[in-house]
């Protein structure tokens, strides 16, 4: 039990850095979609090993006990999805440019251009990053994986089926994996070709749905005020062009509305 706490003292560390750079990568992110702009991150996950998992890894890699937090380097744990290949290189670039200012990149492993032998794709990144503790500063390793949404389905199959086989998977499962990774890299190929195509589908999506709950809410905030009638109006207007109406008309019809309500002083 002495040994469970004195686990969980070493580990807080690594939770909080986990913590924090999940909320700096998910706000590059918002970042970019905040001026209207692409993003590479599509979104981020973390977590922290558990202690079984450590101990595991430490045995199989001969590393004492009292190195652990030295030469294991991934303790800490950051992933980041992507669309797009490309998109990786690109959060890659932004990683590389806070070294030295919040974090520090230790060294990079691009299983992208360089795939195990398994057919596992990936890019790792191996950072130091500085923890305020009570004790003071703590500079821990952490692994940040950066890969696309069908690089990261492949790779969470594989890593049941280790579990499943002790990592002992059948050599006829194995060559199966390795000719789905090479599908699922061939799928990743064919989606960059049409990457302009997709992200301006996913703009207008994205551009619709922000005038279609602004024109719902001012719809809203007219028929609150009192303007019972020129919301009921607006309404009838939406609900023809909702469906089938373009963007433009959509953003059209809600800069009428948000002219009505200025008109009106409704937010007086």
């Amino acid at each position: 039990m002495q040994k469970i706490r004195e686990w969980k003292r070493i580990l807080l560390p690594y939770e909080q850095a986990v913590e924090e750079l999940k909320v700096k990568l998910k706000s590059i992110r918002n970042e970019f979609r905040d001026m209207n702009e692409y993003s590479p991150i599509e979104f981020v996950t973390g977590r922290v090993k558990k202690i079984s998992s450590i101990l595991e890894k430490a045995s199989r890699s001969n590393i004492p006990e009292d190195r652990i937090e030295e030469e294991i380097e991934d303790i800490a744990g950051i992933r980041i999805m992507c669309q797009f290949v490309d998109d990786i290189y690109r959060v890659v670039k932004l990683i590389r440019k806070r070294s030295g200012k919040d974090l520090e990149v230790v060294y990079e492993k691009d299983y992208i251009k360089n795939n195990k032998e398994s057919g596992y794709r990936s890019y790792h990144v191996i950072i130091r990053y500085p923890v305020q503790t009570a004790l003071g500063e703590k500079k821990i390793l952490a692994e940040i994986q950066i890969r696309t949404l069908a690089m990261n389905f492949w790779a969470t199959a594989e890593h049941s089926l280790n579990y499943k086989y002790k990592k002992n998977i059948p050599e006829n499962i194995r060559e199966r994996l390795r000719k789905a990774a090479e599908a699922a890299y061939q799928l990743d190929k064919e989606m960059l070709k049409i990457r302009n195509e997709i992200i301006t589908a996913q703009r207008i999506f994205e551009e619709k749905s922000n005038s279609v709950y602004e024109i719902a809410n001012n719809i809203h905030l007219l028929s609150l005020f009192g303007y019972k009638d020129e919301a009921k109006e607006f309404q009838e207007k939406f609900d023809k062009i909702w469906k089938t109406g373009s963007l433009e008309e959509l953003q059209k019809l809600s800069e009428t509305i948000k002219f009505t309500i200025q008109k009106y002083h409704a937010f007086d």
